[in-house]
């Protein structure tokens, strides 16, 4: 018998680069969560309108922050967020996006990132 090659499985989400991403970014439709550290928000800065849930409190608790579809997950490169897009399938969302190339692509595009300076003076 002569072995099978595997089937690919079709990935339960939408990897999209950044041109893509900015689309979505300006047609408001989307919710975008940020799955990496506060360190390296602060460090390499976040898309505005992007929501902080570090990927190890999406673990901890996944119903508090997943509540809708059509979600874009950020990390720094799209690692991190390719595990987020996996685990909001598994509770079954199925409008999800993985930002390729994370936020160091978007930002290397021109496209809009926040500092942590203007994030604090957002704030007040």
């Amino acid at each position: 018998m002569v072995p099978q090659p595997f089937e690919e499985e079709e990935e339960p989400f939408a990897r999209i680069d950044a041109v893509k991403a900015k689309e979505l970014y300006d047609d408001h439709s989307a919710t975008w969560i940020d799955v990496r550290t506060p360190e390296e928000v602060a460090r390499e800065g976040r898309i505005p309108g992007s929501r902080l849930v570090p990927l190890d409190a999406l673990l901890e608790n996944p119903w508090k922050h997943l509540r809708t579809d059509n979600v874009v997950f950020v990390c720094s490169e799209g690692i991190r967020s390719a595990l987020a897009c996996d685990l909001a399938a598994a509770m079954g969302l199925t409008q999800i996006y993985n930002l390729e190339g994370g936020i160091l692509d978007w930002a290397a595009r021109g496209f809009p990132v926040e500092k942590e300076s203007q994030v604090r003076r957002l704030r007040g």
